[in-house]
């Protein structure tokens, strides 16, 4: 049985590491090996990666088996251990060494080791040295329970290391030492600690390629596919495609890592979702797209679906393995039985795939789609059969999701209408009468108005056409021509019926009168009896038709209504229409009627959904015309402050995009001639306008702090839109925004969080006039952190976060496009202001962060007069700052100002492990190892390998040298 034990030993000095020691024991293993070997020499050939290392470690334990007295054996394989002990960087020697005495400890006997060493160095070669030991250890190896707490208690320890290289070594030291299923394992608690708040985005990579999934670590796996680092996110995704079924994922996750991870900022991010997870879940079912989509719920994702699908469709390899996932009758449709919510969208998105590939894809897309008429009639026979439901019938939730899965489909079949080929005169036609003949049907979903309008607009070719059959669809949805019955003159109806008895009668008598003269034989009077009889009966036939028709006295007119059903259809109609037209075609009457009997009206509306539409449409009518705009500004703005929330968030969308396209000038006509009469009019009616726009300013900031979560997100994007577009520019809203970013009460706000991240980045490098704003928001921002008091949930925010962000934001560096001549960067600005901000108060306590926030920035050392105030402010502060760390950054940064060049590398240097050091309780981390990865399969050549041997930086038998030489 193999075993073996450890304790812990303690720095004395650099050449005497070791006075205790990690004794490793197993069972002798007989390899036969060449000649003795010195240990020496065994060393320094283990450096060369060339030198076979199972014929040196054989030859050492060769001689190691010879000796009776093994002691001096031990010192001396220690003196030979410390050297490389003792380097902290990843030389290829010292990688060399390291795997060699793996190798030979792995056969024999060997001491020490030391996890509690001083020197970070030992430390890491310590935590590599147990991790490659128990990575080298059998699956069916066994450990002593002793020594099994031991190794564990000292690599918990060595994961929280002020140094992220030893913690990722202790983390993966510590991966054979989890046991997933107990929930207090002390590993799985120290790996989950480590993702969700180690700084060092290596680290955390360590820990996810270490960490066993579980119902306990899933959540905490599943988080890192949003880290800030796209190397993290990767393996993330990585991990997840290989080691978690998709069934121990909910549907909100599924489609929550397909939706982020296809649509990631990182391509390397994308393509893992693609090539990795996206396999990994459809060999899960058995290569069945269709059952893949059935795991995603595609009627509540259905964008991410299709995104999902044009993913699969873009690694197939034949045009047959696209066509597998929908099966097509001879007339090129699914049969209207077979529909389900995912062959539909299947079909949906392949089509729109291959048509997305021109010409290329024109032969596959004639054998997925029918023609136009023909898919005319397919789709209104489809939308005719949806069931209606009463308001008792939807409270069934079974007939209620019956119902929302017939009008996906319907969507699905709305959307294919676009991949069809209309230019064909009479398809296209067909499909223009069917598309209005189902905006009329009084069944057709609200849901798929706007749709339906939406393509056939695209169909038709003519804007005024466009405008005239919408128009007239409206017209009709809204006053439908109905059969209605006239009140009948009851003295005419007596009268007529008076008379029908009379013929009646006189018909009678006639006909008795006819039958006494046949049979008197008076034939010349019973001809002319007949006669009269034939007129009677005419008269008795016309005077029944009138009395009928009198009776159903019903004629055709139309008739307006008024209900809500209507309304909300003609508005969406409305709204799609001047969504689709050019805003510089302006308004024309048709429209400008619309807006006055329709759209006004229903703006005050009881009906809130009404109501809603009514505003979404007149704040996308109010694109078209300006003087619209400016008529209606008022109303918009008192209904984004008195309504219900919904309709609030839509008047402050049509409020934004009036901004965004008119500016804040929204209010100003266009200039005219100031005649000398109303010059002293004109000051203040620019005063009034300024007011307003004050007004407005003042109304967007007060929706920042609303309780509606819903109306602060939206008042951000609309805030960070107008800000990136140069309409707004303000160092007081952006500060606002990035505290609003960063404050805990947004945390679950995915949206707010995604769109500020990116805003933030994309606007700091836009432009110098940004980033000078950026600048001018940084101690703003840092003063309300600071000054927060503890109830505040700002208290909380990480200050040297916030301040690294704002120092990133600004490096002249970030610029899409550097200025080519800069004589004073934005840094140079910011570090006059953090100074100025020290000497107001250099007692504070977040003097040091500023200290801090110094040192990270890109200052121009070139002798000049920005330089020059910078040095007498930086004299200033440290005569008046009494922290010793503060003043240790200062002389530093000192140093580099008078061009010091060695000191300031030396600045560089001693800072970054600073924050190394600081970024142990939070902050991002600058150190660029690398966790070791899989070798390449390209093995390269001996003359490649003896290269970059030689152009290692450290060797270690000159250190050996040296010191034989000494003694």
């Amino acid at each position: 049985m193999n075993f073996f034990t450890i304790c812990k030993f303690f720095e004395k000095d650099l050449y005497d590491l070791f006075s205790c020691n990690l004794y490793l024991c197993f069972s002798n293993i007989n390899m036969p090996g060449d000649s003795d070997l010195e240990i020496e020499e065994a060393f320094r050939r283990a450096q060369k990666a060339h030198n076979n290392k199972a014929k040196l470690v054989a030859s050492l334990k060769n001689r190691y088996n010879k000796l009776e007295d093994k002691t001096e054996f031990h010192e001396e394989f220690v003196r030979c251990l410390k050297y490389a002990m003792i380097i902290y960087t990843r030389e290829p020697a010292v990688e060399n060494v390291i795997d060699f005495v793996t190798r030979f400890v792995m056969s024999l006997k060997c001491r020490h080791l030391s996890h509690g060493a001083n020197s970070h160095a030992v430390r890491f070669r310590a935590c590599q040295l147990v991790n490659k030991l128990l990575g080298s250890l059998s699956e069916n190896a066994q450990i002593d329970d002793d020594l099994w707490d031991r190794i564990h208690e000292a690599m918990l320890i060595r994961v929280t290391d002020k140094y992220p290289n030893v913690r990722i070594q202790a983390a993966l030291a510590m991966s054979r030492l989890q046991d997933p299923s107990n929930v207090d394992c002390p590993t799985i608690k120290a790996y989950m600690l480590l993702l969700e708040n180690d700084s060092n985005p290596e680290v955390r990579r360590a820990v996810l390629s270490c960490i066993a999934p579980s119902a306990t670590t899933l959540s905490k796996i599943y988080k890192r596919t949003r880290d800030v680092k796209e190397k993290v996110r990767k393996l993330a995704y990585q991990v997840l495609a290989e080691k978690v079924h998709i069934r121990a994922l909910s549907i909100a996750q599924r489609v929550s890592l397909l939706h982020e991870g296809l649509s990631d900022s990182a391509d390397s991010v994308k393509e893992v979702v693609k090539t990795h997870l996206l396999p990994a879940w459809l060999r899960m079912q058995q290569g069945d797209v269709l059952q893949l989509l059935h795991r995603l719920d595609v009627e509540n994702c259905a964008e991410t679906a299709v995104t999902t699908l044009q993913a699969i469709f873009s690694m197939a390899t034949s045009p047959d393995d696209l066509q597998n996932g929908v099966r097509l009758d001879e007339r090129k449709r699914i049969p209207v039985d077979s529909l389900t919510c995912e062959n539909v969208l299947y079909w949906r998105a392949l089509c729109e795939f291959v048509k997305n590939k021109g010409n290329e894809g024109e032969e596959l897309l004639e054998r997925l789609l029918p023609e136009t008429a023909i898919f005319a009639e397919y789709l209104y026979s489809y939308l005719k059969s949806i069931t209606q439901l009463s308001e008792e019938q939807r409270a069934d939730m079974t007939q209620l999701e019956m119902v929302m899965t017939q009008e996906f489909i319907g969507q699905q079949l709305i959307l294919l209408v676009g991949c069809l080929d209309t230019s064909e005169e009479g398809g296209r036609k067909r499909m223009v009468a069917v598309l209005q003949e189902i905006l009329l049907m009084p069944n057709t979903p609200t849901s798929l108005i706007g749709l339906l309008v939406e393509k056939l607009i695209g169909i038709l070719r003519d804007d005024a056409q466009k405008i005239q059959m919408v128009a007239e669809i409206i017209s009709d949805v809204r006053e439908p021509i109905l059969p209605i019955s006239e009140p009948v003159d009851e003295n005419e109806k007596r009268r007529k019926q008076v008379k029908l008895a009379e013929v009646r009668v006189q018909i009678m008598e006639a006909k008795q009168t006819l039958e006494e003269c046949i049979s008197c034989q008076d034939f010349s009077r019973a001809a002319e009896l007949k006669d009269s009889i034939s007129q009677l009966e005419e008269l008795k036939n016309q005077l029944v038709l009138e009395a009928s028709q009198s009776a159903d006295n019903i004629k055709e007119q139309r008739v307006e209504k008024s209900d809500a059903k209507t309304l909300l259809k003609c508005l969406t109609m409305c709204a799609e229409l001047f969504k689709q037209m050019n805003i510089k075609r302006g308004i024309c009457p048709t429209m400008n009627a619309l807006i006055e009997s329709l759209i006004l009206p229903g703006v005050s509306n009881p009906n809130p959904a009404v109501r809603n539409m009514a505003v979404i449409c007149l704040g996308t009518a109010a694109l078209h015309s300006k003087d619209l705009a400016n008529t209606h500004l008022v109303l918009l703005l008192q209904i984004t402050q008195l309504d219900e929330p919904k309709i609030r968030i839509s008047a402050l969308r049509a409020l934004v995009d009036q901004l965004l396209l008119n500016g804040l000038n929204i209010l100003q006509d266009k200039p005219a001639p100031v005649s000398q009469d109303d010059s002293n009019e004109q000051p203040e009616h620019q005063a009034e306008e300024e007011s307003t726009v004050q007004s407005i300013l003042k109304m967007l900031s007060d929706f920042l702090d609303s309780e509606i979560c819903e109306l602060r997100t939206e008042t951000a994007e609309g805030l960070a839109k107008l800000m990136y577009c140069g309409r707004i520019l303000s160092p007081k809203l952006l500060s606002r925004l990035v505290l609003l970013w960063y404050n805990p009460v947004t945390e679950d706000d995915q949206r707010l969080r995604h769109c500020l991240g990116v805003f933030l980045q994309l606007y700091a490098r836009a432009s110098r006039t940004n980033q000078e704003c950026v600048e001018e928001s940084f101690l703003p921002t840092m003063r309300t952190l600071f000054n927060a008091p503890v109830t505040s949930p700002l208290s909380e925010v990480d200050t040297s976060n916030v301040a690294e962000l704002f120092v990133e934001l600004t490096r002249p560096s970030a610029l899409v496009q550097p200025a080519a001549v800069q004589a004073v960067s934005v840094h140079d600005s910011l570090a006059v202001r953090v100074c100025n901000e020290i000497l107001r108060d250099t007692s504070a306590p977040e003097v040091r962060l500023y200290c801090k926030t110094l040192s990270w920035l890109e200052i121009n050392t070139e002798p000049g007069p920005a330089n020059s105030d910078l040095q007498l402010l930086l004299k200033d502060i440290l005569q008046e700052v009494k922290d010793k760390h503060s003043i240790r950054i200062i002389e530093k940064l000192c140093n580099q100002l008078n061009g010091d060049r060695c000191s300031k590398s030396a600045g560089n240097q001693d800072t970054t492990l600073q924050n190394l050091d600081d970024h142990n309780g939070g902050g991002t981390s600058y150190d660029e190892e690398n966790v070791p990865e899989e070798p390449p399969s390209v093995r390269p050549s001996r003359r490649a390998k003896m290269a970059a041997i030689d152009k290692t930086k450290q060797d270690l038998t000159a250190l050996m040298n040296q010191e034989a030489n000494s003694s």
